[in-house]
């Protein structure tokens, strides 16, 4: 594949409305749950990026019938799968590829696995999922690859290690279609977790306690088919709110999943950015005080990330970057991945003044003039606030490796130029 670079010109000041994609964490497990039927599914609101296309090879190695029927409309049908041994080369794309595991495991009774590849941020452990497996009767073995058997699946009172989305999503498919009750508890409840959830209660399947950390599961004989309309992605909203904060610009954000937005929006107010809720939409107005808000008694405030519903993981790159621009000094925590904090260097290369002080904490101060640099996207989600950077800095920007951004944001560059940015996409 050529290599693709946005060449990108700072200092814009952008408006209008801006409408987000469908959230791409609730499209991957639901896309790969469309397996657990052999009736039709009809998804609307898929967002067209190239994780989403990997997986729907994936789909159809496997013998589903997967095709695009819009821009951003799929229908899936697997009345005749095998489960076999997933394509290596297409897992080794997308860690998305793992949410195979339960349908295939649900509707064939074995699936064999090569370790799901996707973003470096560190260690992201697999165990959940095949504990839950086990768990439910299945056995597994681990090497090169994973294997997964199971004459039957059983519900059982399950206490999962950790609130995994994926792992919550993998087992919550499996004990769909198993036999009597599953519990599962200390479960993850994020958006795209519920959207999964009342996918699944549309075709059929009987699901208690969506939207918090203990979910019911009553196993059903067989599925059916359905259409369903995937949700705003919110970590998409938290990237506008960024974009508007640090381009001094103000947008609508139309359709923005407002229920969902609590903590984000909390996490941005500590950074002097308050946004307008206005029925459906979010409004980012352009004059903020974008002074960060101390601690009581003048202690050093903090942004750190946690499980849903606090502050979510993936926007805190948005975040740091976005306090670049905000007066005051703010420490950052992610607590989730060991490796996502490595890209502010690209940052502190661009004039940010940031003391990286471990692999999980970073010591913003601003306000800062970024200045143009030419640079890269190591993740999706730092891709993003590099484009931001990039978008608020001096000169003219190149940002290598854009693939990585293109993985999670839809067609991101027409859309911000749309909106006034000056974005060239260049391939090769």
């Amino acid at each position: 594949m050529a290599a693709l670079r946005y060449v990108v010109e700072g200092g814009r000041q952008l408006s209008g409305t801006i409408r987000p994609a469908g959230n791409k964490n609730a499209a991957l497990p639901i896309v790969a749950a469309a397996l657990l039927t052999a009736d039709e599914v009809f998804l609307e609101n898929v967002p067209r990026i190239r994780d989403i296309e990997t997986l729907v090879l994936l789909l159809r190695s496997v013998g589903a019938e997967a095709e695009w029927t819009g821009p951003n409309a799929l229908r899936i049908k697997a009345s005749d799968i095998h489960a076999g041994t997933l394509d290596p080369v297409l897992c080794e794309k997308i860690r998305g590829a793992i949410l195979l595991a339960g349908p295939l495991l649900a509707r064939c009774g074995s699936v064999t696995l090569p370790p799901p590849g996707g973003d470096v941020i560190g260690r992201r452990r697999l165990d959940t999922h095949f504990l839950a497996f086990e768990a439910l009767g299945a056995t597994f073995t681990a090497g090169a690859q994973f294997t997964l058997t199971a004459k039957e699946l059983r519900g059982r009172d399950i206490f999962l290690d950790e609130p995994s989305v994926t792992g919550t999503e993998n087992a919550m498919c499996a004990a769909s279609l198993a036999k009597g009750t599953t519990i599962f508890r200390n479960a993850a409840s994020e958006p795209h977790v519920q959207d999964l959830a009342h996918f699944l209660v549309g075709m059929g399947a009987r699901i208690e306690g969506i939207g918090t950390n203990t979910l019911t599961v009553h196993g059903v004989d067989r599925l059916h088919g359905c259409t369903h309309r995937i949700g705003p992605d919110h970590i998409e909203v938290g990237s506008f709110i960024g974009l508007a904060a640090v381009t001094r610009s103000e947008l609508r954000i139309a359709d923005a999943g407002v229920e969902h937005l609590r903590s984000t929006l909390m996490g941005f107010e500590r950074l002097g950015i308050s946004c307008i809720i206005d029925g459906k939409d979010l409004i980012v107005p352009k004059e903020q005080s974008r002074r960060i808000r101390d601690d009581l008694g003048g202690h050093v405030p903090k942004l750190e990330d946690q499980p849903w519903p606090a502050f979510p993981a993936d926007v805190m790159s948005i975040a740091i970057v976005t306090a670049t621009q905000c007066e005051g000094l703010i420490l950052m925590h992610e607590k989730m991945f060991e490796s996502r904090m490595f890209f502010v260097d690209k940052l502190i290369s661009m004039g940010a003044r940031i003391v990286l002080c471990d692999p999980h904490r970073a010591l913003v101060s601003g306000p800062s003039q970024l200045r143009a640099g030419n640079v890269e996207s190591p993740d999706i989600r730092a891709g993003m606030a590099m484009l931001l950077a990039a978008l608020c800095a001096t000169g003219t920007s190149t940002i290598m490796n854009v693939g990585q951004i293109e993985r999670g944001y839809e067609r991101i560059d027409e859309r911000l130029n749309a909106l006034g940015a000056k974005i060239t996409r260049i391939e090769g």
